[in-house]
């Protein structure tokens, strides 16, 4: 017989985002709580499921609800995820929120929101799954807020572990994307490259997306470490990171679809590699981080763009 406490430890192991399910009850008030229990289910239909317990003062309302909404909980909205855990009075009090498309609370700053209608109930021993058929969504860009072991982390604590290791010059990239296609800037040799900006020990994350906007003239949302490496020649090092594009026409450079990239007009041979790796991975839907200097390393395969 399993001891319930040591499976919970176990299954604490797996590193997850985290999400806030919301609804509203019959007389129209918003209810939510916290959860890691999601998972993406399938693309045609658009379906995913989160796992509530039976036990939860909520089973009622959400297992007879028209519909939910799962919240995708940002980086820094860990007072947020801290707050829809506990029984507080009144939840939504300290986050701002407006009725989705189907009518479930839909938050603000989250990485991503999905408003779902009730596809299906399915009893599981002492939790149910609830399958949402999505009807509506906004995918923010943002980083989401990451769960294990009992934890919090955050892509900027890890950012900030990694560059307290640096030493001498720091260059920052991004492969920034936007329906397919990556922003290519003209490069001091000819041809192209990734656009670059400068990085002091103190600036944020925040002053890069601000610098990155500036040069090309369209707003920037960076996120996840991409590539990492060492020009030996220089000794600068080089941050990349997978990036979203926002709206607009660049001031500078140009975009390139991902299956038609201008790989022999890129004389970096450290770009070349990353901007055909991400053509590549992109296809797959599977990401990694590479690690080394400018002629080899290894790439760690950490994310999945879905599944189909």
């Amino acid at each position: 017989m399993l001891e319930a406490r040591a499976l919970r430890d176990a299954f604490g192991a797996f590193l997850t985002g985290v999400t806030v399910v919301t609804t509203t009850n019959e007389a129209g008030a918003p209810i939510g709580f916290t959860a890691n229990s999601f998972t993406s289910v399938s693309l045609d239909p658009p379906l995913l499921l989160v796992c509530l317990a039976k036990t939860s003062r909520n089973y009622q309302t959400l297992t007879t609800a028209r519909g939910f909404a799962v919240n995708i909980l940002s980086e820094d909205q860990k007072d947020v995820s801290n707050t829809f855990a506990r029984p507080v009075e009144d939840r939504f009090a300290s986050v701002a929120w407006t009725p989705g498309p189907f009518g479930s609370p839909v938050f603000a700053d989250v990485a991503a929101w999905f408003d779902c209608s009730m596809h299906e109930r399915i009893d599981a021993g002492d939790h149910v799954i609830l399958i949402g058929r999505v009807e509506a969504l906004e995918n923010t860009g943002k980083t989401g807020l990451g769960y294990a072991r009992g934890g919090y982390f955050t892509p900027a604590a890890t950012e900030k572990d990694l560059l307290s290791n640096v030493e001498g010059s720091l260059s920052v990239g991004a492969v920034a994307e936007r329906s397919g296609e990556i922003l290519l800037v003209p490069a001091v040799s000819g041809g192209w490259t990734l656009p670059f900006v400068d990085k002091a020990e103190s600036e944020g994350m925040d002053v890069l997306e601000r610098q990155f906007a500036a040069e090309i003239g369209l707003k920037i949302q960076t996120g996840l470490l991409y590539s990492i490496y060492e020009d030996t020649k220089t000794g600068c090092q080089h941050i990349v990171y997978r990036a979203s594009l926002g709206a607009g026409r660049a001031k500078i450079g140009r975009l390139f679809p991902l299956q038609d990239l201008p790989l022999a007009e890129i004389s970096d041979s450290a770009v070349r590699e990353t901007v055909k790796r991400y053509a590549q991975e992109s296809m797959l839907g599977n990401f990694g981080i590479y690690f080394g200097n400018h002629e080899k390393g290894r790439v760690h395969a950490v994310a999945k763009k879905g599944d189909a």
